[in-house]
């Protein structure tokens, strides 16, 4: 999880973050993966980080985490403790989510 995270969002969003972020949603409900609570928390790390000289990409990669809104609702439910505490903190990131990047034109 540490090698993904600093490929996908923990310090900066890339194009390859972008097209990940269904898939780590895929993964974070599948009941097979060992470490959900880490791929609920690459999703906040991702939603947390920017990338500001290719803020389209930024912007991008925050809607991929924002649109799974009702994944992270579920989760937040999950029969894993770890699962449901990193959810929660995610769903209260998306809640309170504001950067520039993602603001309405």
């Amino acid at each position: 999880m540490s090698d993904l995270g600093l490929w996908l969002g923990e310090l900066a969003v890339f194009d390859a973050t972008v097209e990940a972020v269904p898939f780590l949603w895929d993964l974070a409900v599948t009941d097979s993966v060992n470490s959900r609570s880490g791929v609920v928390e690459l999703l906040q790390a991702i939603l947390e980080r920017g990338n500001p000289p290719q803020i389209e990409v930024q912007r991008a990669a925050h809607r991929a985490v924002l649109s799974g809104r009702s994944t992270a609702d579920m989760l937040a439910c999950d029969k894993d403790a770890a699962v449901r505490a990193a959810a929660a903190n995610l769903v209260t990131a998306i809640s309170s989510h504001v950067c520039e990047s993602c603001r309405p034109a």
